[in-house]
């Protein structure tokens, strides 16, 4: 007996050994994946394993340095579960945590011991609870983004210590409170919109920067920012002053006193006179009462005519300014901490490389008949936000200190080494001349020795990629076939412009070159910068896919000449253009087909999504003819923009009509 139960502890001591030794091989930033894994994947969606942890830093959404977990993105996994404490917050060097757009409940956890996070974003989730304090000792943060969540109570004091905040949004949530006095003069993305705050918006400096957007709909705030008073001026006679000065009768008199000699009671000439005096002395006091009444009126009268006249003027600065509630975009945060980088210090050196330029030979040129609202060293100094980088520069959003903003592009000088300044100075003046509804303003330009910046409009609503193919966090659809038109025609009305009145052409047309402007018309922006390129080794096959074939043969055979862009080129890349609306998808996808089949694959990509009536099948058979005559092989056989424009024009005619005659269907013959 006694060795048997020996036997059976020495094997359980054995398993004990064994299983702490397998569960120690575990690295301990595995270990916390794996944990926070457990409780907020109850769907099995994310490949983390016990049997892979070896190999964590390779699992999806991980990023390691030097076998640390320095950054996780679990975004749109549709994670049904917690997201449970001491896990995630045990990655001591972990700079970037993005899970949004899942379906995370509960309350958020405390994170206080993620000391070298600097972005952090839960938004689009289902988490409840309050924000808890400990969030804000996290000195190093600068984006925080807990938007489109349950979350309640107010906002702790203690996000003033985050001196380094960028990008902070709290909105559609259901927080209540007052707002704290933000002071950080590094904030530009802010947003608490769709909550339930109260009370006065502090004066800050920072406050100040931002319009009623990164406000609304909190019904319980006033202040000058959404244009409602906090306390109402009472008028000067009040109902409750009223009562509260309301004469009492005089008390009524004893016997006695009506029993006094009739002398006291006709009154005495020394009496007489004594009332005559008391009389005057009402008089002076009721006149200096009212002239004092009429001298606070016209002061007041005089104040709440000067406020209103501010009021008016700030109104109209803030129409013109920038929303950044709209503008705060995620993907592009992401995309900066990627590099493992400062924010601050990457804005800092985006604008020294272009202090740089001032120290060249060079002047700020503005295009013709425009006003110069700007300096070169105003512009230097404006606070500089990343855009996108594409083929020919990296774009930037620049903040003016007059609250103006523009759009900036700093052309790569690679792609023009073979323009001399003469060259470039008369193009951008033929360029600059340009005025279409339909074309992102041209407004100036500079060049001194290689560096080139071009400076336009800056358009609010982002690009028409983003508004067909969507973003990580939305799913893409194809437009409504209403959307392609309008569209279509918007693009053709400026491109047959450019043809037509300038005989220039744009040379690089696609989706991310159409932005939509604030009545989310489409413009074309980058327009006639090809021409003064050289081809590049461009391996997208999406930009690939827009040029015309003579192009793509001309650049493979000149790789050193400047691209020889026409008109036809560009009603080629319209065609492709106009076949991307239809469909939603990338040009690298689209197939030559013969019309019959090219159809019914469009018509497929559009039943994929939500189906299309038999009514607008018709309609948008006109549109893909339009787009297949366009992206014919031969230049020769393409229509020329203004034709384009012209057959676009008839569909749309050609709807009104329809419309109306069913119109007249329904509701009859006319009565006679």
């Amino acid at each position: 007996m006694q060795l048997q139960q020996f036997l059976l502890l020495t094997i359980l001591l054995f398993l004990s050994v064994s299983f702490h030794s397998t569960v120690s091989l575990i690295p301990s930033d595995a270990s916390a994946l794996l944990a926070f894994k457990y409780k907020a994947d109850l769907d099995n969606k994310l490949a983390f394993s016990a049997n892979t942890s070896s190999r964590f830093c390779k699992w999806k959404g991980i990023q390691c340095s030097e076998k640390k977990v320095i950054r996780i993105v679990i975004e749109s996994f549709s994670l049904r579960g917690t997201f449970p404490a001491n896990t995630l917050s045990m990655l001591d060097q972990l700079r970037v945590l993005s899970l949004q757009n899942n379906s995370l409940t509960g309350p958020i956890p405390d994170l206080s011991a993620l000391i070298n996070l600097k972005v952090l974003f839960l938004d689009h989730n289902l988490f409840t609870g309050s924000i808890l304090a400990s969030i804000f000792t996290l000195h190093r943060l600068k984006t925080l983004d807990l938007s489109y969540n349950n979350l309640t109570g107010s906002i702790p004091v203690a996000i003033n210590g985050l001196n380094r905040l960028y990008y902070l949004r709290l909105d559609s949530n259901r927080i209540n409170g007052s707002i704290p006095p933000l002071n950080q003069s590094t904030l530009h993305v802010f947003n608490i919109s769709h909550n339930a705050l109260s009370g006065p918006i502090p004066v800050t400096k920072t406050l100040s920067r931002f319009n009623m957007a990164s406000f609304s709909d909190n019904k319980g705030l006033c202040g000058e920012i959404v244009h409602k008073e906090c306390r109402p001026i009472q008028p000067f006679f009040s109902p409750s002053t009223a009562a509260s000065t309301k004469i009492t009768p005089p008390p009524s008199k004893t016997p006695a006193e009506l029993g006094q000699n009739e002398e006291l009671r006709r009154g005495s000439p020394v009496n007489r006179k004594e009332n005559k005096s008391h009389k005057r002395s009402l008089l002076i006091i009721g006149v200096s009462t009212a002239c004092l009444v009429l001298v606070c009126s016209v002061t007041l009268l005089a104040l709440a005519s000067k406020k209103h006249r501010n009021s008016k003027k700030l109104g109209e600065t803030k129409k013109s300014a920038f929303d950044p509630s709209v503008s705060g975009n995620a993907e592009a945060v992401l995309r900066i901490e990627e590099d493992n980088n400062e924010l601050e210090e990457k804005v800092k050196r985006v604008q020294e490389g272009m202090q740089q330029v001032m120290g060249k030979s060079g002047s700020l040129v503005f295009c013709a008949g425009e006003v110069q609202v700007y300096t070169l060293e105003q512009l230097m100094r404006a606070s500089a936000e990343l855009l996108g980088r594409g083929t020919m520069g990296t774009t930037y959003k620049a903040v003016l200190d007059n609250r103006l903003i523009v759009c900036v592009k700093r052309l790569d000088g690679g792609r023009l080494a073979g323009t001399s300044q003469e060259e470039f100075d008369q193009h951008m003046e033929s360029v600059g001349g340009l005025r279409h509804p339909n074309l992102v303003p041209f407004r100036a330009y500079f060049q001194a020795r290689q560096e080139r910046l071009l400076v336009y409009d800056y358009q609010p609503n982002g690009s028409l990629f983003s508004l067909i193919h969507g973003s990580k966090s939305s799913r893409a659809k194809p437009l409504h076939w209403t959307s392609c038109l309008k569209i279509a025609e918007d693009v053709a009305q400026g491109l047959s412009y450019i043809h037509q009145a300038w005989r220039l052409v744009h040379g690089s047309l696609k989706s991310s070159n159409v932005l939509l402007g604030s009545d989310f018309e489409a413009c074309i922006t980058d327009y006639c910068l090809s021409v003064l390129s050289v081809p590049s080794d461009d391996d997208n096959p999406d930009s690939v896919a827009y040029q015309a074939p003579e192009i793509r043969k001309l650049n493979h055979n000149n790789h050193n000449h400047h691209r020889q862009a026409s008109a036809k080129a560009d009603v080629y890349s319209f065609g492709v253009l106009l076949l991307e609306l239809l469909t939603g998808k990338h040009p690298s996808e689209h197939p030559y087909l013969m019309p019959d089949d090219m159809i019914h694959w469009v018509k497929s990509t559009r039943e994929d999504h939500d189906g299309s009536s038999i009514g607008e099948d018709s309609k948008l058979e006109m549109l893909l003819e339009v787009a297949m005559a366009c992206r014919v092989s031969s230049p020769e056989q393409r229509p020329t923009m203004w034709q384009v424009l012209k057959m676009i024009q008839e569909i749309k005619e050609a709807v009104v009509m329809e419309d109306s005659h069913e119109m007249d269907l329904l509701t009859g013959p006319p009565k006679s």
